[in-house]
């Protein structure tokens, strides 16, 4: 997205934009800080509940491993793209994101912040 207008005007933006956007921080179980409106309703939850939810919660038990895998990579190269996953929402409806974009958030000195993904493709299952 283009870093136009105020701070105010791009958050306005990022947050009502046509994709999922959602991040996570650095904590062992990292807690999701950050999800667009699509994102909120793609994973059925208000902003508060959302971040409260640790990132891990976002995809099934037996889905985590291979989550966590993808992660790692993303963290070792500074992201992947097109990735594809299943996940699930608050309230157990499955979906497969694809085409999904993960990348390392850093701050203005380079140090990692935490890991955010954007999608625009996802299909319920």
């Amino acid at each position: 997205m283009p870093r136009v207008g105020r701070r105010e005007e791009q958050a306005h933006a990022l947050f009502h934009a046509p994709v999922v956007t959602v991040s996570h921080g650095t904590q062992d179980d990292p807690i999701l800080n950050y999800g667009s409106q699509l994102a909120l309703t793609l994973w059925e939850m208000t902003w508060e509940q959302l971040v409260q939810t640790a990132s891990r919660l976002t995809a099934e038990p037996m889905n985590r491993a291979e989550r966590e895998v993808m992660l790692e990579r993303a963290r070792a190269q500074g992201y992947i793209d097109n990735y594809r996953g299943v996940r699930i929402s608050s309230s157990g409806r499955r979906f497969l994101i694809e085409q999904a974009v993960v990348w390392t958030v850093i701050d203005n000195v380079g140090h990692p912040q935490g890991q955010a993904a954007t999608f625009s493709r996802w299909t319920f299952l």
